[in-house]
């Protein structure tokens, strides 16, 4: 996989921590002409997008329209895909993603993903906190784990469900508990930016419910990109919408005015249900 390389990343931030009011830069990821390929398939074509800090983004479109595309590439995710490649920029505070000395592991830390399914490792629900921070080495004993995976599995509104159960499988959770789960193994390492592909699409109702809300108050502490077919979910959760088409960004903007007065015909005819 090849991009432009100029700059060097770095690793996971201190643990259980996101991006701070006072961030220097209003601007967390830069996303610059950036084109992706499965093969011969072009599935996104030159996209150019500012998300900025303190902001829930939702992307929207037409199945196949490249949304999950894009947010794989906010985490390299795609360079596990054979045969893809992209090429254009993405910087995350202004160090290009894609550089040569960047490792997709530490990248992976500052930038998590929740995926549509929930995917609990086949651990304890301690143990699948408490992952990402013993790999990273951002525990230094026993006690200092214990905070990490008691903070995120409160920040979750998990820890009283799952106090006295921490030992036993995370696989045991109803669906919504695991979801939870997986946004404080995530959170866990201390991010930036949590991508969510899809977060509720496998939950009922009350879960989503539950979830939605988990995204308003983790916003305040966290840059969210969000993959969503609900409209309605996009409009609830989000500050800002992009609409993407056949794999180029067709218009981004507040969410009230992308629902109530779109600028693009291919916008109004998607949100309208005339193209879906």
């Amino acid at each position: 996989m090849t991009a432009s390389t100029d700059e060097t990343g770095a690793g996971p931030r201190e643990a259980t921590t996101g991006p701070t009011a006072d961030a220097i830069r209003e601007t967390c990821i830069a996303i610059r002409e950036l084109d992706a390929w499965y093969g011969d398939i072009h599935a996104l074509r030159s996209i150019s997008l500012d998300i900025a800090y303190g902001e829930v983004i939702a992307l929207i479109g037409p199945s196949g329209c490249g949304k999950t595309t894009l947010l794989r590439c906010l985490n390299r995710l795609n360079d596990e895909v054979e045969g893809a490649r992209v090429a254009g920029s993405v910087r995350l505070d202004g160090q290009e993603i894609y550089a040569r000395p960047v490792d997709p592991v530490a990248l992976r830390a500052r930038v998590g993903m929740v995926f549509q399914k929930p995917n609990p490792f086949p651990k304890s629900i301690y143990d699948n906190v408490a992952y990402g921070p013993r790999i990273h080495g951002l525990a230094t004993d026993r006690a200092q784990l214990d905070d990490i995976v008691h903070v995120s599995l409160e920040r979750v509104g998990l820890l009283k469900e799952v106090r006295d159960r921490l030992d036993e499988p995370g696989t045991d959770l109803s669906g919504g508990q695991q979801q939870r789960l997986c946004i404080a193994r995530t959170i866990a390492v201390g991010p930036e930016v949590i991508l969510m592909d899809e977060p509720c699409s496998a939950l009922d109702p009350i879960a989503t419910a539950r979830i939605e809300d988990l995204i308003d108050e983790l916003a305040e502490d966290y840059v969210i990109v969000i993959v969503t077919h609900s409209m309605q979910q996009a409009a609830r959760v989000s500050s800002r919408v992009a609409y993407l088409n056949h794999g180029s960004l067709i218009e981004v903007g507040e969410t009230n005015r992308i629902f109530t007065n779109p600028q693009h015909k291919l916008t109004e005819d998607y949100i309208t249900g005339r193209i879906g």
